[in-house]
């Protein structure tokens, strides 16, 4: 409990720098609430896990910061709704779902509603969480404010690259869809359904809620495995700016993964605001055309899950096939000899082209396919 006990002190140390003249109870509250459970677990952890941990809580410090800190319940859960109904891809699902359904009428944030009301009522890790603020504090405005903290950086956790709110939301339709009694089929029988299934062997059986247990501990996996790539991803472009840029570049994206805007960059360097726009652009140009494409394709496609020959670009079948028919007969020959292990230099070859031709198209193409990924 040592490293726990480090972390309370420092915590509770910027609380009172950050919220002077707050109840010793509330400074209580939100370090428990900041650091979970089972603080036990700081001591398990290697310096990669560790370093991860501490990130993940410096972001759930800011998500109550930025909208839920010295807000009212009522505006705090606006603030729920308006930045889970931000996210483009749930916001398009919801709609699509809405337009194809018999209430039309229905808007986004009345779906919202309903989803986070069942996560409430069904999910056992916001359940766990509910639970473990009720014991960090007692002060029932604070308890709504975590609470709220907790929903938002729970429903934006990364699974398979989309957030797990995705997820939620396809498991609420599914239920909503086949719920009800006033949807049993008049043809069928009504069964009683066993959580367990018997097994060849009289001694043993196979329980269902085991099989979840399993499939919700490699979703944990999955997005820890994920940041761990992230984290990776991160340090190798921060290095890359160093020795191919500048300082300036490497604090520019270090401020920007924080959070902050072009203009709060710009007075935190000291530096004007055009300038800050265009080290942005600078960035930018180097992230995908060299870092991402040259310098470590292999490292950002597995992060991504974007790599041509495992994940077909990150495009899906359909998106596949729309995206192939548009390209032309030679740059269909580049990404078949690409996805089959080919070199540039043997492709220019054969293509009587110089290897920075090929390198533009490979560029061109990667740009391509992840434009069609935004707009779908």
């Amino acid at each position: 409990m040592a490293l726990a006990d480090t972390l309370e002190k420092t915590w509770r140390t910027r609380l009172q720098a950050d919220y002077p003249k707050q109840s010793e109870d509330t400074y209580n509250g939100i370090v428990q609430w900041l650091l979970g459970e089972d603080q036990t677990r700081f001591d398990d952890l290697d310096a990669a896990a560790l370093k991860i941990a501490y990130q993940a809580i410096e972001y759930r410090y800011r998500i109550l910061q930025r909208r839920y800190w010295g807000m009212s319940s009522a505006r705090a859960y606006e603030q729920l709704l308006r930045r889970l109904g931000s996210l483009f891809l749930i916001r398009s699902k919801i709609r699509t779902w809405i337009s194809l359904s018999r209430d039309r009428y229905r808007s986004v944030q009345d779906v919202l509603q309903e989803v986070i009301q069942e996560m409430l009522q069904s999910d056992n890790h916001l359940r766990q969480q509910t639970a473990w603020i009720a014991q960090c504090t007692a002060n029932n405005r604070l308890r709504n404010t975590l609470t709220l903290a907790s929903i938002e950086e729970y429903c934006l956790r990364p699974i398979r690259n989309q957030p797990l709110l995705v997820y939620r939301f396809v498991n609420y339709l599914r239920r909503s869809q086949r719920g009800g009694m006033t949807q049993v089929p008049t043809g069928d029988l009504i069964k009683l359904v066993s959580d367990e299934i018997a097994t060849d062997s009289d001694d043993a059986s196979l329980s269902l809620l085991d099989i979840q247990a399993m499939v919700d501990y490699q979703a944990q996996q999955d997005g820890l495995q994920q940041q761990i790539a992230r984290q990776e991803v991160k340090q190798q472009f921060i290095n890359y700016l160093h020795e191919n840029l500048d300082a300036t570049a490497a604090e520019w994206l270090e401020l920007y993964l924080q959070g902050h805007s072009q203009d709060a960059i710009a007075q935190k360097l000291s530096m004007p605001v055009q300038q800050i726009y265009r080290l942005r652009e600078k960035v930018n140009y180097h992230a995908i055309r060299v870092f991402t494409l040259k310098e470590q394709p292999d490292l950002v496609f597995s992060w991504l899950k974007t790599s041509l020959k495992d994940h077909s670009l990150g495009l899906t079948p359909g998106q596949w096939q729309q995206y192939w028919t548009q390209l032309s007969q030679q740059q269909q020959h580049i990404l078949d000899r690409l996805k089959g292990g080919q070199g540039i230099e043997s492709i220019a070859q054969e293509l009587k082209l110089k290897p920075k031709q090929v390198i533009s198209e490979w560029a061109k193409l990667y740009l391509a396919a992840q434009d069609l990924r935004s707009v779908s």
